[in-house]
């Protein structure tokens, strides 16, 4: 998996750079499908503001998080990024199993005028 590391403000080593990407093969073991994911890391005003954006099955899924230090934010935005990956793997497979649409009517009134008592 690719990971572009973007960064405004803020200065990253190489150790964060691992962390980072150790993080993520967490995710890629439960999300083999992923491709590639962009992170935005941004400090303002003494928070760190953490941007993460991934393509899954067609539908760009994306997590945010804020917080005054930047690993727990790196972490709560990773957290938020897995827990909509699993939310679209859900949606996924309630699709593949969709209940049968009813092709006879169920309101006994529709029934009764389809037999014709007359």
């Amino acid at each position: 998996m690719k990971i572009n590391i973007q960064n405004h403000h803020v200065s990253l080593g190489d150790e964060t750079r691992i962390d980072i990407e150790s993080k993520f093969s967490k995710i890629v073991s439960h999300f083999p499908d992923l491709v590639s994911s962009d992170i935005i890391i941004t400090k303002e005003h003494n928070q760190h503001r953490v941007e993460v954006f991934t393509n899954y099955e067609g539908v760009r899924v994306s997590a945010k998080a804020t917080e005054s230090v930047m690993y727990p934010a790196i972490a709560a935005a990773l957290k938020k990024l897995e827990t909509g990956l699993h939310n679209r793997k859900g949606q996924l497979k309630a699709d593949l199993h969709a209940k049968p649409t009813s092709t006879k009517p169920e309101i006994a009134s529709d029934i009764i005028q389809e037999m014709k008592l007359v």
